[in-house]
């Protein structure tokens, strides 16, 4: 039996934490003591590691509680498809190294590097993503609705919409010297909204929380280091003053 204390030194997480778990009903201790102490077991151990697992691939606490409290939840396939899903984003995030590795030898002028090797790192799914999956709060419907529209667009139409995206993402590299609230930058953000519709028509505040996400999510901050380590912030700046002036 581990203590709250040990099982929080141990699983990399704080007392708070767990305890908030308990009160949520996510993992609930196997004994309590006459001393008030909670005392964990193993399955509880095995609990929380599934609970982390899906903490990392970016569920709420609300789903993995659904998920896990099922009567027919098979911990066993559950830990499959963790290590399937990790390998992929093991993959994804070695593909990404390499393009930073390129990006930084083609900015110090030793190798050269096209539009095509700039984004290696993007996939199709990730920029679908960008505008749906991360940071619009994940709520289900919008995510559905984003990738329901982008599923009915043609395998030309994709392309265009990629290029177009990836054609923003350039032109505000271009205009950092000149800062994020000049004429230019705050142009390119008019024409990255736009490009949203692509996908979902975000509001304001939805705005603001997916450029946010451009520099706090390490998904999203490593593709954009990719083109440039100052991009992501930058692209934050420049749509905090959009939406200011959006809302005058």
């Amino acid at each position: 039996m581990f203590t709250i204390k040990q099982l929080s030194s141990l699983a990399g997480v704080t007392p708070r934490t767990l305890r908030h778990y308990d009160q949520i009903g996510l993992l609930k201790p196997s004994r309590i003591g006459e001393n008030g102490y909670r005392y964990y077991g193993e399955e509880c151990l095995l609990r929380l590691q599934q609970i982390l697992f899906y903490r990392e691939l970016g569920l709420p606490l609300d789903e993995i509680r659904k998920i896990i409290g099922r009567r027919d939840f098979d911990a066993l396939a559950a830990l499959e498809n963790h290590k399937r899903e990790l390998q992929k984003r093991i993959e994804r995030l070695l593909r990404l190294v390499e393009t930073v590795d390129q990006t930084i030898f083609y900015i110090k002028g030793q190798t050269p590097m096209n539009n095509q090797q700039l984004f290696a790192g993007f996939s199709e799914a990730e920029q679908e993503k960008l505008a749906a999956e991360a940071e619009t709060i994940y709520d289900p419907d919008i995510v559905r609705a984003s990738n329901q529209k982008w599923k009915g667009y043609s395998a030309e139409q994709k392309q265009r919409i990629l290029d177009e995206g990836r054609q923003i993402y350039l032109d505000m590299v271009a205009v950092l010297p000149k800062g994020a609230a000049s004429a230019e930058a705050q142009a390119i953000v008019e024409r990255w909204r736009a490009h949203m519709d692509y996908f979902w028509t975000p509001s304001l505040e939805q705005l603001l929380a997916l450029a946010d996400g451009y520099v706090t999510d390490p998904r999203f901050r490593a593709n954009f280091d990719a083109m440039h380590p100052k991009l992501a912030e930058f692209m934050r700046q420049a749509v905090k003053v959009y939406v200011k002036a959006k809302k005058q």
